[in-house]
């Protein structure tokens, strides 16, 4: 399948890698952000001033009304110009797991109250599923909302959430009826000061260091009942079967603009480096291995941009997405060891981005749903258990 972009994407593409390659860029490369951890706050206003921060939103909202696909196109462009990992991985936190629920699920009441603020920007968004206990079965969850007159009352905690520590609002997702196991899972919209939320503490990462994480705790939480986002009791149902196929393309694309900017960096070292009397990128050994990063970097767009293409087109894309996430998450990882093994020492001292993007890297197989959950998924498609014919 050819995806022929149009002159309009094609200049989107071009402004937002310049404008990451002009503004993100020089506080992206800096290594205190990475070393202490820290949220980069100058880039985030940036990106509000700039509307990325509600892209796909509908424009009454405060967004830019933008296709899958161009949100797809944008987020490439945007790590290609050297944003940092982390700050895209809290971009798609914001974004698409917890504005992109409310703009689809939410009621107009909710949608002009919590998506207008995530659009520019005022508000900090976040989605609250995994716990201690739960992570790649996520229907084990235990975090309980119940009734009480017109409240929801949550008790619970949360582990890994992304944006945690400064997110203003949360999609949380918890059980309202036990007895009906995944179907009895319900999602609601929280904001950090309501009584009895809290950040129990902030997480200390191998990399993605710049997107802060932390563990949630919710003790008799107060949540409004107008507050509940989607149907009672099919919640958690509606919003993964919803955010997955955005969240294992959108939230993937960011991977695609690093590798093809790991790959320039390779090609540009390799070019310089002189072994045995020659430039490295000489030796039939490192031609392999760029050889290698193009073609990865070629099929992992396109398999991210026909998810994109079938959501647009109102196509359910479940499997599709499965394989782009299974596929991009080792191809991300393979590359980033491959640029470390061409740069040699250099590609392990912290002077060199290399040695961040290699531990940025790895979180790629572990989030969004494991490379093994994905196999999984993608063995009963094969199987004929999914419901889908594989031909």
């Amino acid at each position: 399948m050819e995806f022929e972009l149009t002159e309009e994407q094609k200049m989107l593409r071009e402004t937002i890698y310049q404008f990451s390659k002009n503004e993100i860029y020089p506080n992206s490369k800096n290594v205190e952000y990475d070393t202490k951890g820290e949220f980069i706050w100058d880039n985030w206003k940036k990106m509000a001033k700039m509307g990325l921060l509600g892209f796909p939103f509908p424009q009454e909202y405060g967004g830019q009304g933008a296709s899958v696909m161009d949100t797809v196109i944008a987020k490439e462009a945007f790590a290609m110009g050297g944003a940092d990992a982390g700050t895209c991985l809290s971009w798609g936190a914001h974004t698409i797991l917890c504005g992109v629920p409310i703009w689809q699920l939410g009621t107009k009441e909710q949608k002009e109250k919590y998506l207008t603020k995530i659009a520019t920007g005022e508000w900090i968004g976040g989605f609250a599923l995994t716990e201690p206990g739960a992570g790649s079965d996520a229907a084990s969850i235990r975090t309980r909302a119940e009734k009480k007159g017109d409240r929801w009352i949550l008790n619970g905690s949360k582990m890994f959430i992304t944006n945690g520590p400064i997110g203003d609002v949360f999609v949380v997702i918890a059980v309202t009826d036990k007895n009906k196991k995944a179907f009895g899972i319900s999602a609601f919209i929280v904001e950090k000061n309501f009584k009895g939320f809290g950040v129990a503490r902030e997480l200390d990462k191998l990399g993605n260091r710049t997107s802060p994480t932390a563990e949630l705790y919710f003790e008799d939480c107060e949540v409004p009942e107008e507050n509940l986002l989607g149907p009672l009791d099919l919640g958690f149902v509606e919003v993964a079967k919803l955010i997955l196929e955005w969240e294992r393309s959108c939230l993937l694309a960011p991977a695609v603009g690093a590798m093809q900017l790991g790959l320039k960096r390779a090609v540009d070292y390799a070019k310089e480096r002189v072994q045995f009397g020659r430039p490295i990128i000489q030796f039939q050994a490192i031609k392999h291995k760029l050889a290698d990063m193009y073609v990865a970097i070629e099929a992992c767009r396109q398999l991210i941009y026909r998810v994109a293409w079938m959501k647009d087109q109102g196509m359910s894309a479940y499997l599709e997405a499965s394989i782009a996430k299974y596929f991009v998450s080792e191809m991300v990882v393979k590359m980033a060891y491959e640029e470390v093994q061409i740069l040699g020492g250099y590609g392990y001292i912290k002077e060199y981005l290399v040695e961040r993007g290699y531990r940025d890297a790895r979180l790629s197989t572990i989030g969004g749903g494991t490379s093994e959950v994905q196999k999984s998924i993608i063995a009963r498609a094969v199987l004929g258990l999914s419901g889908r014919e594989i031909t």
